[in-house]
């Protein structure tokens, strides 16, 4: 086989994947201006105390490290695997600047479960005593199952920003 002909068949077959490829448009997205510097956003999303004072009852697990675990258990109680977002683990961090999680169904939601989508979290200053955070979910795929997931968190990530909003509310 001649290197002209490898090169075309290199090139149809990765335009043929690019053409099947998922967007790198967020499923979701959540952005909210917080009247707190950085690090404290940060910290409430870094920290079992910070989890737990606005997301979740149990904080499993927060290791903001890439490969750490990232495991928030709404529902302690429950069999293991569907206590929240079990099993899920850190992907990137670039400290108060961005923190990049694994997030998986609920588990009302059990065929796509053990899947995962990715949870961007963008943190700016602006100025020394405010922060925009942005979430940005991305990775929901096809089906029935998918728009379940997506559906509910739709509704759920709003809520979470503003419970995050509330809880670093100045008095």
């Amino acid at each position: 086989m001649n290197v002209k002909l490898c090169c075309s068949l290199f090139a149809c077959a990765w335009f043929a994947a690019a053409a099947h490829a998922q967007s790198l448009v967020p499923d979701i997205v959540v952005t909210k201006t917080l009247d707190v510097p950085v690090a404290v956003v940060w910290n409430a999303w870094t920290s079992v105390e910070g989890i737990e004072s606005f997301f979740a009852p149990k904080a499993a697990k927060v290791e903001a490290r890439p490969g750490g675990a990232f495991e928030l258990w709404f529902a302690p109680d429950a069999p293991v695997g569907s206590r929240g977002c079990d099993g899920c683990l850190v992907h990137s961090v670039k400290p108060m600047e961005q923190l990049v999680i694994e997030w998986n169904a609920p588990p009302t939601i059990p065929t796509i479960r053990p899947l995962r989508t990715l949870l961007y979290l963008d943190f700016k200053a602006l100025g020394t005593d405010r922060t925009e955070l942005t979430l940005r979910n991305f990775g929901y795929g096809e089906g029935e199952e998918w728009a379940k997931s997506r559906a509910y968190f739709q509704r759920v990530w709003p809520v979470v920003m503003d419970n995050l909003e509330r809880k670093l509310r100045k008095p």
